[in-house]
């Protein structure tokens, strides 16, 4: 039977983990441009973006799916020129060779122009497009799909709330023991739909062992174990695995993957340890939909205490989700999430995010070790306490910790992180 409250569960699910192409960062850009785009006629003349801080943070040095290109100014361009805002964060999936030509013209010829807003959100993308002699402006904020603004020649088309602001002061719905509960118990024909994440980041990861891709972390780790330099156990394959996902992803592969909390790295980071695990455990599809659903609700609810760009690497939030899923595949109930939640929290809770790029494929293996780590240990009953460092004996007051330490705490970590990053050049 449905508990009348799981119905905000399959709802939050269904609007946090959807599909992606590319980072969500330069998308975000992209599906402001595309927007602003398509109220306009004709080839676009000029693009100009700013973005708040974190956000190009993030943008800086990811490729761009299509494009073999890194930045927020090539993403500007190649979603003014073919993006389909319809799509939403898939908005480049459909480029042309041609619109793609005509995107890297516009920066051959220095018609894009990227700055930092000054403002106080997290996440914005404010992009002008001049066409013909007229203007068209769309403003993204908070979430990565969020469009709040759209303007042609100066005139307001649509404006929308930000999100959270038409929530008023609604009661954030989940606590661990809740999702454990919803994972456990709701029917699965009412849960099967996050197997589509399954299959999604499954395929690329298989992409990222195949080829090439970015730092050749999850293709290193397979040349490792067939060296003898590494075990091939459950851990080591969940955890090749997903660095090769986040390879292939982070360098731009035309593949989309199924994100959580509008990452895809996150995404993939609470999806293919559990698919892995299952794997090895040969755990049936309701299991691991079961495992699936309680990474993903707990990566939500870890992320809802933080926000959604800070100066705390997502992967472990996300790696957090995932190892609560391994610890319900390897039979563990409540108390053993309870126990692996706090062992994330204890160890590598003050992981940095210096942006989206290449090497985030080793923030994710990190993490994900660290993951199976905590849930090992909480299946032997073995767990930090809480008179040690940020963590708590309340298992919820310990997630409101990290979240505070990742908000408030690391704001001036933020800050510094972006001078270093921008004082490159």
């Amino acid at each position: 039977m449905m508990k009348p409250q799981w119905n905000e569960y399959i709802a939050l699910l269904r609007r946090e983990v959807v599909p992606a192409l590319g980072c969500t960062e330069p998308v975000t850009v992209a599906l402001a441009a595309a927007h602003a785009a398509r109220r306009l006629e004709g080839q676009p003349d000029a693009v100009q973006v700013l973005v708040s801080g974190n956000l190009l943070k993030n943008g800086m040095g990811v490729g761009v799916p299509g494009t073999g290109m890194t930045g927020l100014d090539i993403a500007a361009a190649v979603g003014a020129a073919g993006g389909n805002p319809a799509l939403v964060l898939e908005v480049l999936r459909d480029l042309t060779p041609e619109q793609i030509a005509a995107g890297k013209r516009m920066l051959e010829e220095k018609r894009v122009s990227v700055g930092i807003a000054q403002t106080d959100e997290l996440l914005l993308a404010d992009v002008t497009v001049n066409a013909g002699g007229h203007t068209a402006r769309c403003v993204i904020a908070r979430e990565h799909g969020a469009v709040v603004l759209v303007e042609r020649n100066g005139e307001t088309v649509l404006r929308a709330p930000l999100p959270g602001e038409a929530a008023g002061d609604a009661e954030w719905p989940l606590t661990m023991e809740r999702i454990h509960e919803f994972a456990v118990y709701a029917p699965f024909a009412e849960i099967a739909f996050i197997l589509e994440a399954a299959r999604m980041n499954e395929a690329i990861a298989g992409e990222g062992m195949s080829r090439e891709w970015g730092m050749r972390v999850g293709r290193s780790m397979d040349e490792d174990i067939r060296q003898g330099l590494r075990a091939d156990d459950m851990a080591s394959f969940a955890i090749k695995m997903a660095a090769a996902a986040s390879d292939a992803r982070m360098d731009g592969i035309m593949l989309p993957v199924m994100s959580n909390s509008g990452s895809g790295n996150q995404g993939i980071t609470a999806t293919v340890p559990v698919v892995a695990f299952a794997s090895r455990l040969g755990s049936d599809e309701e299991a691991l939909a079961r495992a699936l659903i309680m990474s993903h609700l707990t990566a939500i609810h870890l992320k809802h205490h933080l926000g959604r760009l800070s100066a705390l690497c997502g992967a472990i939030l996300a790696a957090t989700g995932s190892g609560c899923g391994i610890a319900m595949l390897m039979g563990g109930g409540m108390r053993e999430i309870g126990f692996t939640v706090k062992n994330m929290v204890g160890n590598i809770a003050g992981m940095i995010c210096d942006g989206a790029k290449n090497s985030c494929a080793l923030k994710v293996a990190s993490a994900v070790e660290a993951a199976i780590q905590a849930a090992l240990l909480a299946r032997r009953g073995t767990t930090v306490s809480g008179r040690e460092g940020i963590v708590d004996d309340d298992l919820e007051t310990s997630i409101r910790n990290l979240g505070r330490l990742g908000s408030s705490g690391m704001a001036e970590t933020d800050k510094v992180i972006l001078d270093i990053m921008v004082s490159k050049g």
